[in-house]
């Protein structure tokens, strides 16, 4: 039986705008700009300006004022609040709203400079030794799978039946073998190694190294390599029968050696480049926030088309397909002011973030890590009044550059232990003393996790064995036997 009933809900329903406006926010300098780009392919009411630059910069003393700042209400999307389009047709009505960079400001882009590869720079070695093509082939196999720090992914058999599979190609495991070491005295020497092992292995055999001490150090590698990678010194010394001085110059012969022959590779290294969002610079006495964008395009309305709209709207007879592209081009209007909007009520979040980062976190930008304090996301949203989701969205994957480095914005976030005094201090703070504590240890005595406790708990801050290990684990420390040093 059907009936009828009235039922009372309560709904959150974000708008288009709304979620265009947190996906901005979400998004790094690098992203917005691709960002940026591809709207102006898509929408032809928006168009790329170059003119006055806005001034974002924001001056921070490290003072407590007494006057209080604007609360910044939630971004809204209400259809009520409509753009008039005559907002748009001037440009000194538009221009305070426009993400402009200077006329002054030259934006010097140098090409880059053509670079080689790992992986062409071994491929042109390759094609030196004069190879037959399946050997020419195998090798390239062979070059194609080497990971970033130069050591050959898999083994010579996988790669050899691959070849026969795909490529119809046969070669012996001897031929693969002595093909495989040719490529390991390649530059940089111990490139295509199998193991670290036999990476340090090829690396003696093939550079210039004191004769006696090179034998000694090919000896210790081949013989007690597990020793070695345990730090266990005295073992070796007994096994090798040698004086404190013989092995002290053999392991410091093999620490002269490259692990990771790879590493700097140009495609990796460019990858994992960082660009800063923020630039925080001392000026006087007081630090100053400027947004790096200076990369971002900067975008406004395109007159031509608004005065076909303008056109249209005073009524001007027009075609059926005059009156579509006008529907057209007003559905794309209404996407540019908003993406426009969009675009300006990010810049002013992340500047009043960071700001109050700043305000939260000075003795930091001015005196160094040993001075971060706790501070967690609700801290800044209740004091710029935002919710902790938005300073979520704005902390995640974005970097600021100041006197002290370049650190991830999450960085300044951590939580606190209460000292002997009473002071809450970061766990951040923590583990710059930890890290202190351990590169002043005598090396030939390091301190045991036990003892760090200890020390840490001397100086008033109270902390667990397993916290002092998960911290010493987290900075990428190794255990006590394993700083052990000659």
């Amino acid at each position: 039986m059907l009936t009828l009933s009235q039922k009372l809900t309560q709904q959150q329903k974000l708008s288009p705008q709304q979620i265009q406006y947190q996906k901005l926010l979400q998004l790094n300098t690098i992203a917005l700009e691709q960002r940026i780009k591809n709207e102006l392919e898509l929408n032809p009411i928006l168009e790329e300006v170059m003119e006055d630059e806005i001034d974002m910069s924001i001056e921070v003393d490290g003072k407590d004022s007494s006057e209080e700042s604007e609360v910044e209400e939630e971004f809204e999307s209400n259809e009520k609040d409509e753009f008039e389009l005559e907002d748009f047709m001037n440009d000194t009505d538009f221009e305070s709203d426009r993400l402009n960079r200077s006329k002054d400001d030259e934006i010097y882009q140098p090409l880059a400079p053509a670079k080689e590869s790992l992986s062409e720079h071994l491929r042109e070695q390759l094609s030196m030794l004069n190879l037959d093509d399946k050997f020419y082939m195998l090798g390239e196999e062979i070059i194609g799978n080497l990971d970033a720090d130069g050591y050959l992914k898999g083994n010579l058999p996988d790669i050899l039946k691959e070849l026969e599979m795909f490529e119809h190609v046969e070669i012996s495991l001897e031929d693969a073998e002595a093909l495989l070491k040719k490529i390991q005295t390649f530059d940089p020497i111990g490139i295509a190694c199998r193991s670290l092992q036999e990476c340090l292995l090829v690396q003696l055999r093939n550079l210039s190294f004191d004769p006696y001490y090179s034998y000694l150090a090919e000896e210790l590698l081949e013989k007690y390599f597990t020793d070695f990678t345990q730090k266990r010194y005295d073992v070796i010394k007994q096994k090798m029968n040698l004086t404190d001085e013989g092995l002290k110059a053999t392991i410091e012969l093999i620490q002269s050696l490259n692990p990771k022959p790879g590493e700097g590779n140009i495609e990796s290294v460019e990858m994992n480049q960082i660009t800063p969002d923020f630039i925080v610079e001392k000026i006087e006495d007081s630090f100053v926030i400027t947004l790096n964008d200076r990369s971002v395009p900067s975008v406004t309305l395109s007159k031509t088309y608004l005065e076909m709209i303008e056109q249209n709207k005073k009524g001007r007879k027009s075609s059926p397909r005059e009156k579509n592209t006008y529907k057209f081009l007003r559905e794309k209007f209404e996407s540019a002011k908003w993406f426009i909007a969009c675009i300006q009520q990010r810049r002013e979040t992340l500047m009043k973030i960071m700001q109050a980062i700043v305000e939260k976190q000075y003795e930091f930008f001015e005196k160094g890590a040993k001075f971060l304090k706790p501070m967690i996301y609700k801290d800044i949203a209740d004091e710029i009044n935002m919710d902790i989701s938005t300073i979520s969205r704005v902390v995640n994957g974005k970097y600021v550059q100041s006197p002290m480095g370049i650190h991830e914005l999450k960085y300044f976030f951590s939580e606190g232990l209460s000292t002997d005094s009473g002071e809450e201090v970061s766990n951040k703070h923590i583990k710059e003393r930890l890290k202190e504590i351990i590169g002043s240890e005598d090396k030939n005595s390091p301190f045991s996790d036990d003892r760090l406790a200890e020390m840490l708990n001397e100086e008033g801050i109270h902390i667990a064995r397993r916290t002092v290990a998960k911290y010493r684990e987290q900075l990428r420390l190794p255990i006590a036997r394993l700083r052990r040093e000659l």
